[in-house]
């Protein structure tokens, strides 16, 4: 019995996203770029808010925190990923396999909460202007980063710990390319419906509030420019809202294909291919929306072009 109950699983192999040569080269040097792209413009992004004292607000102080998460979510996978993709054997160490799923659940659960907390921003800007700056203070701010990161932290540590005190007698192959949570519970040696049910109520606790703080300062959003008279009031709403929409509807749809449609054999491959999307390129669109659709980070990088472009000459 004991040994039965022993982990004799020291190691596990991925089978990774494709076999063959030519699909190698092409995923490797698109998620190359993808990845050193989400490095620039995530880091560039940090660098400007901080810098620039026009973007010292606390929609961009939290805009900051999330170009943070994204370069450690996409660095928890992609070069993992990446130095992967030549090698015939695709292995990870048990402990560096817990480690991977730890980080990458942490800021993921991390990004929905910081979401929720641009939108409870949001709300107060456009609904309770007057009481802006009283409201989103410097404390409350400072909080509505730190409470994410722990309520993440609680929720990782717990579904992560619990998947790896299972024995993993083998196989041990993950038809995956990064340890995610489900691949990885089929290869257990007993029943992993409590692990799946802990993990299941983890997710919905983080999706749902989180959510469900999202929605609730839309509507009230929603209810607040409908009631304005000003055309230009309500456009100027509008685009300051765009961006934050966009980065939502793209994270939390891709979640919500992955974790909550239901999976079938088939499926597996496209699975990969949607994993490999909101691992690697969501990281890197995050800044680049922002960047894109958003006035006040425009004006704030032609500022320092021209800036340095002055200090060249």
């Amino acid at each position: 019995m004991e040994d039965k109950n022993q982990t004799t699983v020291t190691e596990f192999r991925f089978l990774g996203l494709t076999g063959q040569l030519r699909q190698e080269i092409i995923l490797f040097i698109m998620s190359l770029s993808v990845y050193l792209v989400t490095l620039w413009a995530n880091l560039g992004m940090i660098t400007l808010i901080w810098t620039d004292s026009r973007l010292h607000t606390p929609m961009y102080f939290f805009l900051s925190h999330l170009s943070f998460v994204d370069i450690c979510s996409s660095s928890s996978i992609a070069p993992k990923m990446l130095c992967d993709i030549f090698v015939e054997k695709k292995g990870i160490s048990f402990l560096g396999c817990a480690a991977q799923m730890w980080f990458f659940g942490l800021f993921v659960a991390m990004e929905c909460f910081l979401l929720a907390s641009m939108a409870y921003d949001r709300y107060v800007a456009i609904c309770k202007p007057l009481l802006y700056t009283l409201i989103m203070s410097q404390p409350v701010c400072v909080q509505l980063v730190v409470g994410p990161y722990a309520m993440a932290l609680i929720s990782t540590m717990t579904h992560t710990t619990l998947t790896f005190c299972l024995p993993f007698c083998g196989p041990n192959v993950i038809n995956h390319f990064f340890c995610d949570i489900f691949p990885l519970l089929s290869l257990a040696c007993v029943d992993t419906w409590n692990n799946k049910l802990v993990f299941c109520i983890l997710a919905g606790a983080v999706g749902v509030l989180s959510g469900l703080i999202i929605t609730a300062s839309y509507v009230c959003i929603l209810l607040t420019i409908l009631q304005m008279k000003s055309a230009d009031g309500r456009q100027k709403a509008f685009s300051t809202c765009s961006s934050h929409l966009a980065v939502v509807s793209i994270l939390y749809g891709t979640l919500f294909f992955i974790y909550v449609r239901p999976n079938s054999s088939s499926s597996l491959g496209l699975n990969k291919v949607v994993s490999l999307f909101y691992t690697v390129v969501i990281p890197m669109l995050n800044p680049l929306v922002y960047s894109l659709r958003n006035k006040e980070v425009k004006d704030a990088f032609r500022r320092k072009f021209e800036r340095k472009t002055l200090s060249e000459r």
